[in-house]
């Protein structure tokens, strides 16, 4: 994974979170930062200065870093260190949307701003970074008449938490491939093959690669070789509604993400039937896919999409290894072996969770709620449910228990 910059300077003063090494990296820095405010000779402008921790994103996680943090500072700190320094202490969080997890549901956004208002975490929003230095970070906000002005923020550590970029290996295939144009990911069909390589000869899953829909594309042209079958001409052809059906049924198993945007073919039908004639031509047919295609959003570069389109390749990979064999033996053509053998990749959202400081959000299957303690309990043991072994489990449920019982290990060095 690389750390998508924006273009903004100074990012060798920020922490990543991309590995152990990072961690390390954080605590250490965090650790430092409190030794050194300690100290008779740091003056009150250098210990707020020191104080100050930053997180640059307002994503999940930027978000849940943001609120650990808080909560080890606040339930920790008086444990090692003088509590005079809780008052100097200050976190902060830049967003350059307008409100912060801004791909969950509003709601829950909101009652994230409060939360962190309430546990006094500043929130930044509508502000872009420009430039992060040793001692401040320089970022341009609106005003209350919508101008943007720039505004410096000291700071002694800082979170660069704004999403992945491709890497150079992405960036050198896309440059040799000329229908990859998309500057963020390689793009792949729906099962996952790259687009211009040899069919099935490359896959891509994972924040490297996006799938492309593009559902009216591809039945444009489905409809044109029907069209060609019957001898009429593509353009003048007219759609009943139980080839309609037909064609919907196709969508659905090439594109499974478009079924439910399909549920009511008879309500479709009837709404883009503008005149009436009890068929589709061509024409609004080919609106009614388009207005399909804009509703498929891309998939959301989380964890649980790559698990499940590993999950989904490497029993693709079985099956291909298994129909190998007998193409082989009967000399048969390589043709579209994965539309053979095996089904086009369905994603299936199990929801977004958050921890947002001894409260937590959900946002699972349309439902969004959130709450206190329970909330975090619920959080935990969905957590605790996902991890990938026994052994996971116990050191994480260890974890959990060295943590209530003894709090966090700020006085320790990593590494």
């Amino acid at each position: 994974a690389t750390t998508n910059p924006h273009g903004v300077k100074g990012l060798e003063n920020c922490h990543f979170l991309k590995s152990i090494e990072d961690a390390r990296d954080i605590k250490n820095h965090i650790l430092q930062n409190l030794e050194h405010a300690c100290l008779p000779t740091c003056s009150d402008e250098e210990r707020r200065r020191l104080l100050s921790f930053v997180v640059s994103g307002g994503g999940p996680t930027g978000v849940e870093f943001a609120a650990e943090l808080f909560d080890m500072l606040n339930e920790d700190l008086g444990r090692s260190f003088p509590k005079i320094l809780r008052n100097e202490i200050s976190v902060h969080v830049i967003q350059s949307r307008g409100h912060i997890l801004n791909t969950y549901d509003e709601a829950l956004s909101v009652f994230a701003e409060q939360r962190f208002a309430h546990d006094q975490i500043e929130v930044l929003t509508n502000s872009r970074v420009k430039e992060v230095q040793k001692d401040k970070i320089l970022f341009s906000q609106k005003d209350e008449k919508g101008e943007m002005v720039t505004k410096e923020l000291p700071m002694g550590f800082c979170l660069w938490s704004t999403g992945v970029a491709q890497t150079d290996f992405c960036k050198r295939i896309a440059d040799k491939i000329d229908v990859q144009t998309n500057r963020h990911a390689l793009e792949t069909d729906t099962h996952l093959r790259l687009n211009g390589a040899p069919l099935g000869s490359v896959y891509a899953i994972g924040d490297c690669s996006t799938v492309q829909n593009n559902v009216a594309d591809h039945l444009v042209h489905f409809l044109r070789n029907m069209a060609y079958e019957q001898g009429k001409d593509p353009e003048k052809m007219q759609i009943t509604f139980k080839q309609w059906r037909d064609v919907a049924s196709k969508v659905k198993k090439r594109f499974p993400q478009a079924t439910d945007h399909l549920r009511r073919l008879d309500k479709l039908f009837e709404q883009y039937d503008k005149d009436n004639s009890g068929t589709l031509d061509f024409g609004e047919l080919h609106e009614l896919l388009i207005q399909i295609d804009n509703k498929l959003t891309s998939l959301p570069a989380t964890a649980q999409r790559a698990n499940q389109q590993g999950q989904y390749l490497g029993r693709k990979l079985n099956k291909l290894a298994q129909a190998a064999p007998g193409m082989k033996a009967n000399d048969m053509d390589y043709g579209d072996l994965d539309e053979a053998v095996y089904k086009a990749f369905d994603y299936h959202d199990m929801g977004s969770l958050a921890y947002i400081g001894n409260s937590a959000i959900f946002d699972i299957n349309g439902m969004s709620f959130s709450g206190g303690l329970m909330a975090v309990y619920l959080w935990r043991s969905i957590y605790f449910a996902q991890s990938v072994s026994f052994r996971t489990r116990v050191l994480l449920a260890m974890d959990w228990g060295k943590r209530a019982l003894f709090g966090r290990a700020v006085t320790g060095r990593s590494g």
